[in-house]
């Protein structure tokens, strides 16, 4: 896909009843594409369509089963799928002793989901030469998430899928960008407990900023979306000098599991 002219295009939005999601949904619409706003949350998909003149595809966009269902459905409501974004995600506090079934469920929704919308849509992008894949991931995906194993892991092997996506496809016309962002005021941030301080350090962005930034790098060609800038500098910091990197983190640990009293 050359340029970034969405007038007319079909473009998906998973996870976009709230948040990040549906402000993608509303900046695209405003750029003419014919969006499906797809949530868990009916009732908010169906806003979130009714306010960008949209189609309100609600369901599960992770399983196979409704991945599946959803791109049959986005077709028939847009017609061709253009630009697809799997913006849908979990959070949520966990480490080494939580169970398989937290494990399956995050991988299922913020790795597969992906995946499979992937199996279903790039061959087609490729054999037409003109595709583009969103991938919203999260700073944790480039450096780590204290107090969720399973968020760090599963952000991770999201920015890989990613990244191998673009290596595979970029030249055969397939155009991916990945949202890494850090601290978003979103019901995912007000939900992170004593997470939230490490979150928000360099300030809480609004959703409508995330996709700005999303805005600019399809037109600037660039994979990596960081609504956070700073981000690039800890990313080139760890690559660098790891052992040091992994000190300053042990220390926001320590702040975690000692929280001043005079910072709550």
């Amino acid at each position: 896909m050359t340029g970034v002219d969405l007038s007319g295009k079909g473009v998906v939005v998973t996870g976009a009843g709230r948040g990040i999601g549906r402000a993608i949904a509303d900046l695209f619409a405003t750029r003419g594409a014919r969006v499906v706003v797809n949530d868990l949350d009916a009732e908010a998909a169906g806003s979130v369509a009714r306010e960008v003149g949209g189609h309100a595809v609600p369901g599960d966009a992770a399983s196979e089963a409704g991945v599946e269902a959803l791109i049959a459905a986005a077709r028939d409501a847009v017609g061709e799928v253009d630009v697809f974004c799997a913006n849908a995600g979990i959070a949520g506090a966990g480490d080494v002793t939580t169970g398989e079934d937290r494990w399956a469920e995050m991988l299922d929704v913020n790795v597969m989901a992906h995946v499979r919308a992937a199996r279903l849509l790039v061959p087609g992008w490729v054999e037409r030469g003109d595709g583009r894949f969103v991938v919203t991931a999260s700073a944790a995906g480039l450096l780590t998430s204290l107090g969720s194993v399973q968020y760090a892991v599963t952000k991770h092997a999201a920015v890989a899928f990613a990244e191998w996506l673009a290596a595979t496809y970029g030249d055969r016309g397939l155009a991916v960008h990945c949202i890494c962002p850090q601290g978003v005021n979103t019901r995912m941030l007000a939900n992170a407990g004593s997470r939230r301080g490490i979150l928000t350090r360099d300030t809480a962005l609004e959703p409508e900023q995330v996709a700005g930034a999303l805005w600019d790098a399809m037109t600037a060609g660039e994979f990596l979306v960081l609504p956070h800038p700073q981000v690039r500098d800890y990313t080139v910091r760890r690559a660098a000098e790891h052992e040091r990197w992994l000190a300053g983190m042990r220390k926001l640990q320590r702040r975690l599991d000692h929280p001043d009293p005079e910072e709550q």
